[in-house]
């Protein structure tokens, strides 16, 4: 049943980023991708990863998600498809698109992951000690990273929508 539950969602992940990446329609888009969000979360649920099921609900469904609907309503004509690239871009970014997830899937392959080598149930409290912890194999350097990006993210949506909107006034 979990092997089957699985495949309905790596199918449902893989076809929404496929049309999110090929829809013409903008909006279409950030829909697939919330679409596609959504399955990883189902996905963390399914390995029972409760908590790293809800951060993926709470903050990338969510947050991220209102930060991208907010930035395309604000510099984006929502039902008009997106202008068409020119053939020349095209190959080159599926020429970069297909390196790069050469290079990814060779890291994979050439990694030797190491196992766990305890098993302490994982609980909130632990998952809070390790993502503040300063010391070896803590996360606060990357926690605070994302707190920046996250806060660079809704600067810039800000700032694109203050330089249109000063556009339109001067046009006026």
């Amino acid at each position: 049943m979990e092997s089957i539950l699985f495949y309905i969602l790596a199918v449902i992940i893989l076809t929404a980023a496929l049309f999110t990446v090929t829809t013409v329609k903008i909006y279409r888009a950030v829909l697939y991708l919330l679409i596609a969000l959504l399955g990883i979360a189902g996905l963390y649920f399914l390995m029972d990863y409760d908590f790293m099921g809800a951060v993926q609900l709470s903050v990338y469904a969510g947050g991220v998600m209102v930060l991208f609907v907010y930035a395309v309503m604000l510099t984006e004509k929502v039902g008009e498809p997106v202008r068409k690239i020119a053939l020349f871009r095209r190959i080159i970014a599926a020429v970069t698109v297909l390196l790069l997830m050469g290079l990814a899937l060779y890291a994979i392959w050439n990694f030797d992951f190491p196992t766990a080598s305890n098993n302490k149930p994982t609980t909130i409290n632990r998952v809070g000690e390790v993502l503040l912890s300063t010391g070896d194999g803590g996360f606060i350097l990357p926690f605070e990273v994302i707190s920046v990006l996250l806060l660079s993210v809704m600067v810039g949506a800000i700032v694109i929508a203050k330089s249109k909107k000063s556009k339109i006034e001067n046009h006026d």
